[in-house]
């Protein structure tokens, strides 16, 4: 069943790592796909709840501090957690690791919203119990967090006794040795206050630092009459529980509802209780779940037909993708969603890059809020540029949550001045698609000219060429150099763009208000007009950096397989002097920004840096994957792209246990819609070139474009372009104008 992931594994990794695949979330809260009844103590978990954007500030602490470099770093907070449900049966505890397990199912059912197990236990002393646990995180009610248990006997039973637990005294998890997993400051969250008082469980938990309070309210629904219940304060837990005789089927609700500072203001407990008097039964909540998906996915999916595995993995990409991404102006997508504490919630170049154009082309409501929220941080991207040195313009931190710089290693953090670019292009993207002309003349205009201010302080002229010196590109093992490619193209776009945009506005608001003048146009002109990209005559390619192709190649074929990824293996300046690309990186401006190199060099630029990629990025594959098929590889396309689909499901890097790879599930899709089907946006608008693909019967997907929903249909040896929603619509086919009206199909020759 493509719609559904099942995953009945004990064992110890497994387990963790479907902590990661079975975890719930809405954009606004996360929880991760732990037990209720908790392990034995010989199992590891890795226990969570996140809000999205929910920080402490912890103090980096520096060997050598010097000019510039953060105070602090932001770090996304393991909240208050909700899930504890102990079951006793006859007094023995329920555990799946005591006992025997007659049966266990375990599903994550991706087109209803929710997860369930069903486990046939029998207890070590004989007692026989059916129990199914039902969860959801409601896409309607974003603070409700839903636990349903229902506990049916089997062999005859004296009493059921069920205590569950809400507790605000958590930590974080820590892990030495990855760099990816925050290793200290594992107290981040302190207990205020835990009561009960009118059939609400309070459990309130503060952030000293950030001074950002949680709070959660918890309300109990049970289907028997005569349940004595009972409940106690200890510390800063709360613990209910709720006795029953064992003769007939026992079912318990628990409704957890979430409310933060930065959402709810300082009246927690109130506006808490407010969203749970409104609440009414788990059924209805999965009934709203449902109508909730039928939308989404009307939308959205992906089908592809002759590869079950692929779709699964396809789904299951773009539900977690869902799952995860903000959906408010004081929130993001990380690294790791809501699925866990990899890269400590830190908001990075993915969102813009890799998640945001799925959002774009399919609701593009939800891409408007992650560019509103970027547009929320600007004051800070401002201050960052002036403290790096720069008079004027804004650069935007590489690792955040809510603005300031989150990056204690600058090499291959702030110096990754192409974030500010990547944000520009996206701004840019998002007015292509829409053609939001209040977008344009507001938010658009405003974050270009920062932008473009910014190349224009961070460059200079010298013989005719525009140069950007000690920058770091995609490629983090390439660190501090001059004019990378990427950074170049991206800085050049991003120039040519502001310079386009201030001849379109239709008043001068943005320009008065931020004092752009004429003359400081024309010197983005100019700079956009001279900008240096490296290009190596003898080897025909642009070259990814001024030093990189003087470097000895790294003899990736004999490197032992144990020694990936190589940042975990070797020191950062050994990687820097050889020539060796942790991901796409020159090959990845080529797909932004490929009206910069002709077909040729493209493809001599392909062949020379897939040779030397390691892919020690999952942000790599997909970037691979989308150029093969424009460069006609299909074999190659197909097998990267296989990479990407179930990265996660199959733990194919061997750290989905710490969250999953967000960029990555993106990728997927641009991998689909972008390699394989061939869509670019230009100014024209939808342009694709579509390439044959044999490993399956055919790939459908919709995506939306200037309030039009259109759905592609790429088969064998044909493209079908179906215009569902909207006017009338010009698109093109391998540059052949094709004009399509409502309700109409056109075949196409691929």
């Amino acid at each position: 069943m493509t719609w559904t992931l099942t995953n009945t594994s004990l064992d110890q990794q497994q387990l963790l790592v479907n902590e990661s695949l079975m975890f719930l979330g809405n954009g606004y809260l996360g929880v991760r796909g732990n037990f209720e009844e908790g392990y034995s103590s010989d199992y590891k978990t890795i226990h969570g709840a996140y809000i999205n954007a929910l920080h402490e500030n912890v103090a980096i602490q520096y060997g050598e501090k010097l000019y510039g470099f953060p105070d602090d770093q932001q770090k996304l907070v393991n909240v208050i957690d909700a899930q504890g449900i102990e079951i006793h049966i006859d007094g023995e505890r329920f555990q799946l690791f005591e006992g025997d397990i007659i049966s266990f199912d375990r599903n994550l059912y991706m087109d209803q919203g929710y997860s369930e197990r069903i486990v046939h236990w029998r207890s070590p002393k004989g007692k026989e119990v059916r129990l199914t646990f039902r969860r959801l995180v409601s896409f309607v009610i974003k603070e409700l967090f839903a636990i349903h248990v229902k506990i049916e006997p089997i062999s005859p039973i004296q009493t059921i006794q069920v205590t569950s637990t809400v507790n605000g005294d958590v930590t974080n998890y820590t892990e030495e040795g990855d760099p990816r997993i925050a290793s200290g400051h594992a107290k981040l969250i302190h207990g205020n206050t835990a009561w009960k008082e009118e059939g609400y469980t309070k459990v309130k938990a503060h952030a000293k630092r950030s001074e950002l309070e949680v709070a959660c309210v918890t309300a109990y629904d049970v289907n028997l009459p005569d349940v004595d219940a009972s409940h106690e304060a200890i510390d800063h837990r709360i613990v209910d529980t709720f006795t029953v005789d064992g003769e007939r089927v026992f079912e318990l609700t628990k409704y957890n509802v979430y409310t933060d500072t930065l959402r709810h203001e300082d009246q927690l407990f109130e506006r808490g209780v407010s969203i749970q008097q409104n609440i009414s039964t788990f059924e209805d909540m999965l009934t709203q779940q449902r109508t909730y998906l039928d939308e989404f996915w009307k939308v959205t999916d992906v089908e592809i037909d002759g590869d079950a595995s692929l779709q699964e993995g396809i789904r299951f990409n773009l539900y977690h993708l869902l799952q995860s991404v903000g959906k408010d102006a004081v929130s993001n997508i990380a690294a790791k969603g809501l699925s866990g504490e990899g890269y400590e919630g830190h908001y990075f170049w993915d969102t813009e890059i890799y998640i945001f154009p799925v959002f774009l082309m399919t609701n593009p409501e939800i891409a408007k809020k992650l560019l509103m929220h970027r547009f929320s941080t600007l004051d800070d991207a401002r201050e960052r540029a002036k403290e790096m040195g720069h008079r004027k313009g804004a650069l935007f931190p590489w690792r955040t949550i809510t603005g300031p710089e989150s990056s204690a290693f600058f090499p291959a953090g702030t110096a990754q001045y192409h974030i500010s670019a990547d944000i520009a292009y996206s701004f840019i993207q998002y007015y292509l698609v829409t053609g939001d002309e209040q977008f344009k003349q507001i938010y658009l205009a405003e974050v270009l000219f920062e932008t473009a201010r910014l190349w224009a302080a961070t460059g200079f002229m010298k013989d005719g060429k525009f140069l950007i010196n000690n920058v770091t590109g995609p490629d983090e093992y390439t660190c501090i150099i001059n004019n990378n490619y990427y950074t170049n193209s991206m800085a050049k776009y991003n120039l040519e763009w502001a310079c386009k945009i201030y001849g379109q506005l239709e008043t001068d608001e943005v320009s008065s208000r931020l004092d752009v003048t004429e003359e400081e146009v024309d010197t983005w002109k100019e700079a956009a007009d001279h900008m240096y990209l490296p290009y190596d005559e003898e080897k025909g390619i642009h070259a990814q950096d001024d030093s990189f192709l003087n470097k000895e190649v790294w003899d990736l074929e004999n490197t032992p397989k144990d020694h990936f990824p190589l940042l975990l293996n070797y020191h950062p300046l050994t990687l820097y002097r050889y020539q060796v690309s942790k991901q796409a990186d020159t090959v990845l401006s080529h797909f932004l920004i490929e009206q910069y190199a002709d077909n040729d060099i493209i493809r001599r630029s392909y062949d020379y840096y897939e040779k030397v990629t390691t892919h020690d990025s999952s942000l790599s594959y997909c970037v691979f994957s989308i150029m093969a098929a424009k460069l006609g590889k299909e074999e190659k396309a197909y097998n990267y792209f296989n990479e990407t689909a179930r990265l996660d499901i199959d733990n194919l890097h061997k750290n989905t246990k710490d969250g999953l790879h967000m960029a990555n599930m993106g990728g997927t899709w641009l991998a689909m819609v972008y390699g394989f089907a061939g869509l670019r946006i230009k100014e024209t608008g939808l342009h694709f070139t579509p390439t044959k693909v044999e490993k399956w019967k055919h790939l459908t997907f919709p995506i939306r474009f200037h309030d039009r929903l259109l759905k592609l249909h790429l088969a064998d040896t044909t493209m079908t372009y179906e215009l569902v929603e909207g006017d009338a619509l010009t698109i093109y086919h391998h540059g052949e104008a094709v004009s399509l009206e409502a309700g109409q199909e056109v075949k196409k020759d691929i």
